[in-house]
């Protein structure tokens, strides 16, 4: 495996920094939002709309706690609290998030929407930046996990 150490340092904290910035904001916004009682006196008197409106909520809180754990190993990487090699372990790996269908959230209010939408969105774009790291790392456990990431790099190493 590569060392992590060709990465831009300065890069990857300004990154990390505003990622995680935009994170802690976002979560503050949602847990203000879907605590509150307003978002549930919003036209929900369907007791099946606020079963789905009280997972959704749940959904953007997981996808938002992923991407913070996720910078936070970041920051620890960045600190030396952790190696090159951790970065592969699935502890330190984004965790998995559902989307949510646009058609389910099609009827929530606009707030809902919109943190919903902005909670993809911001999960979407920290799993990119993870993706590029792998490519750029080159770790063995992410290139024997994907075959067609091992096809590429046979292709490669041949040229």
């Amino acid at each position: 495996m590569q060392s992590a150490a060709f990465l831009d340092r300065g890069l990857h904290r300004r990154l990390v920094d505003g990622l995680y910035l935009e994170a802690m904001v976002m979560a503050d916004e949602a847990r203000s939002y879907f605590d509150g009682s307003n978002s549930l006196d919003e036209g929900m008197s369907d007791p099946l709309r606020r079963v789905s409106f009280a997972c959704e909520s749940l959904k953007v809180t997981t996808r938002l706690m992923h991407i913070i754990a996720w910078l936070l190993s970041q920051r620890a990487w960045q600190r030396g609290e952790i190696g090159d090699a951790d970065l592969s372990d699935e502890k330190y790996r984004l965790g998995r998030a559902t989307q949510t269908p646009p058609e389910l959230a099609a009827d929530f209010p606009f707030m809902a929407r919109s943190l919903i939408d902005a909670s993809q969105e911001l999960y979407d774009r920290v799993a990119r930046l993870q993706d590029r790291m792998d490519m750029m790392l080159g770790p063995a456990t992410v290139r024997d996990a994907n075959p067609a990431r091992a096809l590429i790099d046979r292709l490669h190493s041949a040229f």
